[in-house]
């Protein structure tokens, strides 16, 4: 039963699912949006980016990789930079009730702001669009990992630091033996919510920054009226976007069975 279920969940519902949003932009592009590009329209139009993926023909004509690759290692950067600002700051909330009355309305009145609000004040204070963009990413990215991280220290039970200090162990060996390993699961889901948000942001960054990139690529398709590129640009950054889950769930879940 098992092998037959496995096709079944995993490839043949999914591809029920794709039909299904395949069908259903045909029929609104016949009836509702005639200007809309139709599924073979937007192929005809992408194809020569997916046969010639690493194809360089200017700034803004290059291969589907090419911009694929610029804008990962952007989303990288800042996303690194959020995991290095936000774990130990979802520490000292989870370790300090004073700290937490302190800096939680800050954080709350911050964690909401859109990225289209911070980039302007970004490029005023780094005066370089790829700076702007990397602190915007990382900065709109961080609050999950800080939150969850925080959840993760509050949860530890009360009796592991009784240990640690039963067994006098110094402040930093509490971290690492104790503090670090109770608290991943949780702050693994705050990576992985990190990641999908930095994702999100890196369109808005590269359309308002012109830092080359998928969001640049889609909003110069926008300004050139290329309705085909567009639609390819999103089903592109949907794609890589639930790869990156994937394997951040992936990850996580053996990170969940490392410490259980």
């Amino acid at each position: 039963m098992r092998s037959y279920r496995f096709p079944l969940d995993w490839l043949l519902l999914p591809l029920v699912g794709v039909a299904c949003v395949v069908g259903l932009w045909w029929v609104t592009c016949s009836t509702v949006a005639p200007r809309l590009p139709t599924p073979a329209k937007t192929w005809d139009g992408s194809k020569d980016y997916i046969f010639h993926p690493l194809a360089k023909r200017g700034e803004a004509d290059q291969g589907i990789l090419r911009f694929t690759w610029h804008s990962l290692v952007l989303v990288s950067k800042g996303y690194l930079l959020a995991l290095i600002v936000g774990v130990p700051l979802g520490f000292f909330l989870g370790l300090s009730p004073l700290f937490t009355r302190t800096f939680d309305p800050i954080i709350q009145i911050l964690r909401p702001v859109s990225p289209l609000a911070w980039l302007p004040l970004c490029l005023i204070l780094f005066e370089n669009s790829e700076r702007a963009a990397l602190f915007t990413i990382a900065i709109c990215a961080m609050w999950p990992t800080v939150l969850n991280t925080a959840v993760g220290v509050r949860s530890i039970p009360q009796d592991y630091l009784n240990v640690a200090r039963v067994l006098k162990l110094s402040k930093t060996r509490t971290l690492f033996s104790i503090l670090l390993p109770a608290a991943l699961p949780n702050m693994f889901t705050g990576f992985r919510l990190s990641l999908g948000i930095a994702w999100l942001v890196i369109v808005a960054a590269e359309m308002l920054t012109g830092v080359p990139g998928l969001g640049f690529f889609l909003y110069d398709g926008y300004n050139s009226l290329i309705y085909e590129r567009i639609i390819f640009c999103i089903i592109v950054i949907g794609l890589i976007g639930f790869v990156l889950d994937r394997l951040m769930s992936a990850l996580e879940h053996n990170i969940h069975r490392v410490v259980a």
